[in-house]
């Protein structure tokens, strides 16, 4: 393998690991099964891989991913047409395109919650890192901050309820610049 085609894959790559979960949440929502959404994931990463070549630029990877997704959820649905539990094509596309409304609100969210974190303050921010962070349990956290597990789930609770009324805000302002 040569340089650039190492640079082409590397890319691919790149922009195929940063799009996977969200592409394998839309292909889950066009085919009835989890083994149908693997079949049609393996297809959609070959003809990924194998038109690379074709995409125009990397900031349409997932775009152009989902529509090759959505073509190959249909030809998988074309050939299991005689299994009574395929979706009509009409179906599916309906899917798609209520998928794709569904990713791109949910990058939206999340853009948002990332600047509302960092509009808490510290202490609140180290509070909420700390909770979310994995295998914490609430009452070790509060034993160790001197507190009562209750007292710390209220304070969850309000730190929460502050981020979900400014992403609203923040979502709402991004509407009315759309």
């Amino acid at each position: 393998m040569n340089l650039q085609e190492k640079e082409k894959h590397d890319q691919f790559l790149r922009l195929y690991v940063e799009t996977e979960g969200s592409l394998r949440g839309f292909v889950r929502s066009l085919v009835p099964s989890l083994e149908d959404a693997k079949e049609v994931m393996q297809g959609t990463a070959a003809v990924l891989w194998r038109k690379f070549d074709q995409l125009d630029s990397p900031d349409n990877f997932r775009r152009w991913a989902f529509g090759v997704a959505r073509f190959e959820a249909l030809s998988y649905r074309r050939d299991k047409a005689r299994d009574r539990h395929v979706f009509s094509e009409e179906l599916v596309n309906q899917l798609a395109n209520e998928a794709e409304d569904e990713v791109d609100s949910g990058e939206l969210e999340e853009k948002a919650l990332e600047k509302c974190i960092t509009k808490l303050p510290e202490k609140h921010r180290t509070l909420i890192q700390q909770a979310y962070s994995k295998g914490t349990k609430i009452d070790k956290m509060a034993e160790r901050a001197g507190r009562t597990p209750m007292s710390l789930y209220k304070a969850l609770h309000r730190i929460r309820i502050a981020l979900a009324d400014c992403i609203r805000a923040d979502l709402k302002k991004q509407e009315g610049i759309v």
